[in-house]
């Protein structure tokens, strides 16, 4: 299965795992709870999913790659321990707790979170004096005399032998005591999370022309040469970085992260081509509606890798508002449950009812815990954001409320006052609907309804931020473009299946 496919089977199981009945009681005994182990090539993905899974089950994740411990940081340290039994007094070797599962105490400390996902990677490729010990782990989820927490879910993830000369076989016993899940490269599966992240567009549609050049592992006489999932996603991160600073993206850094010259090579005259389309086709006097004559001409002209170019450049010129606009939106709706708890404990709570500015105090400190514990725990950036936007908007609030009038009902009111006025995103929608609709129009005078506009109908759908823009705001344009895509590609499919029957 691909990286998607399996993130949904981590995460179905992880979910039952910590599923209870009415009575409290755990749907799958804890010795029913396999551990997952997942098995794939270096670099498509295995770690990243499981730190969306936890932070979209708003779990605890502590994760370790196991190659980098010994037996003593694994199992803790020996010590001589004083025991008596029936009259009988001896002295026995105990051990210190592990490193590891003291770190997922650390964790449930640090987050408050009790429960949460203990991943260990590179699982089969441990020493050979700890072999032994990890074996024993993954049958009884224990470090020496030390069980992982309730409430904790082991999830492991190891590479294939042909990948790794270090990997241990696990015999049928083991494999019998575990959840083993494949994973295979997929180009489509990880452009809906690149799309997602934002990974640059040059890398997109460089693989959308070139699909086999996604993953590749082979031996030379010169030694491996690879590209891996990774390796883009850790490259698109550095191109941004350097062309907000103003530095040049060449072939020398490029192979850095694609370590196999040939598609190295190619990518690095591709982005120039890139870096060229950016300039000529002047993507935001097209976001304007100011579009030149030359460039609708030009894009008539061209072939269809440099198509694809102009498409990605357009969205990734679309993109930001997109996401600010939904992250502004995630932090207003937070807000607003703010302030309903606080209408609710001031007008409603009856004996244990709290003036409105003491009201918005406790909620202003329990949104600066619950950020806190996104920092500590490593939360997606977006949502570390939006945490910090929604707590400056309650502290502003807070303080241009002050102490009050005293009277609940107006200082209720003044608050929504507040709101209302921070609320407002219509002009922001506006402008973007705008720049939409011109994309749209220019996008129909150079290709009218073909591949192209398919493609861009279909990228607006996929990516998270547009997609959950369009539900939440909709938009004329996009909508009058998605009904005859459908139609049109409707129409394809019953044209082939009449064709398949050679009536």
């Amino acid at each position: 299965m691909d990286i998607r496919q399996a993130k949904q089977q981590v995460k179905d199981t992880v979910e039952a795992y910590l599923a209870c009945d009415a009575d409290g009681e755990p749907l799958l005994a804890r010795s029913q709870q396999r551990p997952v182990f997942l098995v794939g090539a270096p670099g498509i993905g295995k770690t990243a999913i499981m730190a969306q899974i936890a932070d979209e089950l708003d779990l605890g994740l502590v994760s370790y790659s196991m190659t980098h411990h010994t037996r003593q940081s694994a199992l803790g340290l020996p010590f001589i321990a004083h025991q008596e039994y029936a009259g009988l007094e001896y002295d026995a070797s105990e051990y210190t707790m592990s490193e590891i599962i003291d770190s997922v105490y650390q964790c449930m400390r640090d987050t408050g979170r009790e429960r949460g996902i203990l991943f260990l990677d590179e699982i089969n490729c441990v020493s050979e004096t700890l072999y032994p010990s990890m074996l024993q782990f993954l049958q009884f989820k224990t470090f020496g005399r030390h069980e992982v927490p309730q409430g904790w879910i082991v999830v492991t993830a190891g590479n294939p032998p042909e990948y790794n000369r270090s990997v241990h076989e696990f015999d049928i016993v083991t494999l019998d005591r575990v959840k083993r899940i494949c994973v295979e490269p997929d180009l489509a599966a990880w452009k809906a999370y690149a799309a997602d992240k934002g990974v640059h567009p040059a890398v997109l549609t460089f693989l959308e022309a070139k699909k086999d050049r996604f993953y590749s592992v082979r031996t030379t006489l010169d030694g491996k040469e690879f590209v891996t999932a990774r390796g883009w996603d850790d490259l698109s991160d550095i191109m941004r970085a350097y062309e907000r600073l103003g530095k040049e993206v060449d072939e020398a850094l490029i192979s850095h992260y694609v370590q196999d010259p040939k598609i190295a090579g190619e990518f690095a005259a591709y982005y120039e081509l890139f870096q060229k389309y950016r300039d000529d086709y002047r993507i935001e006097a097209i976001l304007e509606g100011k579009t030149p004559t030359d460039v609708v001409e030009r894009a008539q002209e061209a072939e269809f890798d440099e198509r694809l170019s102009l498409i990605g450049l357009m969205l990734d010129a679309l993109e930001p508002e997109f996401r600010a606009i939904m992250e502004r939106t995630d932090v207003i709706l937070g807000v607003r449950d703010a302030l309903r708890d606080v209408k609710v404990r001031a007008l409603d709570g009856g004996r244990d009812a709290a003036s409105v500015p003491d009201a918005l105090a406790d909620a202003i400190a329990q949104r600066v815990q619950a950020r806190e514990a996104l920092i500590v725990s490593g939360a997606h950036a977006a949502k570390r954001r939006i945490a910090r936007a929604e707590l400056d908007v309650l502290e502003r609030f807070g303080r241009e409320l002050g102490a009050g009038s005293g009277d609940a009902q107006a200082d209720m009111e003044a608050l929504e006052g507040m709101f209302a006025q921070e609320a407002a995103v219509d002009g922001a929608v506006d402008a973007q609907e705008a720049r939409l609709g011109a994309a749209f129009d220019f996008l129909a005078a150079a290709f009218g309804d073909a591949q192209e506009m398919l493609i861009f109908v279909t990228e607006l759908t996929q990516r998270t931020p547009s997609a959950r823009y369009l539900a939440q705001f909709g938009s004329a344009s996009y909508f009058s473009h998605n009904q005859p895509m459908i139609l049109s590609d409707s129409h394809r499919r019953l044209r082939s299946l009449v064709e398949e029957l050679e009536l």
